[in-house]
């Protein structure tokens, strides 16, 4: 993972100076990686400002209610997770929902985060989930600090 890693970040240097050579300011999401450059500094601040959102395509078919629930739960675990003196502040999981259907969870803060913060930042994150991708199969909530993302396939890391 650190080459991945590196290599990702090499990349993401190399596009944020093609797409924006004289911003005081920038960031960019990759699978992988997350990089961010600013002239105030950000260091243990939650970013609000830098955020969107995705959303799987396809709707849930079966019992959409119960399957919102259980993405908040495993979601809502995997904050406490992330949070709890984790040096990564990174987790994932899954959790079966039936004989055929796994779903995946991800939660990842960046690390000047404090773990209160990082904490406050992915819950916000979750809550704002029902706003773009309610009865979804799949859905992430990015922002300047942290992710979250739910998926009925494997997420990376999973």
């Amino acid at each position: 993972m650190p080459k991945t890693c590196n290599t990702c970040v090499i990349g993401a240097n190399k596009e944020l100076r093609e797409r924006c050579p004289y911003s005081k300011g920038a960031v960019i999401w990759y699978d992988h990686c997350l990089l961010k450059y600013s002239d105030v500094n950000f260091f243990g601040q939650i970013d609000n400002r830098n955020k969107f959102s995705m959303a799987n395509v396809q709707a849930v078919e079966n019992n959409p209610t119960l399957f919102n629930e259980k993405v908040q739960e495993l979601l809502s675990g995997l904050s406490n997770e992330a949070s709890d003196a984790n040096p990564k502040f990174y987790a994932t999981g899954k959790v079966q929902l039936d004989t055929f259907t796994t779903l995946y969870g991800i939660a990842q803060c960046t690390k000047d985060l404090s773990n209160v913060n990082c904490k406050k930042c992915l819950d916000v994150a979750i809550s704002e989930l029902p706003n773009y991708c309610d009865e979804k199969r799949g859905g992430r909530v990015v922002g300047g600090s942290c992710n979250v993302g739910f998926e009925l396939y494997p997420i990376i890391g999973t």
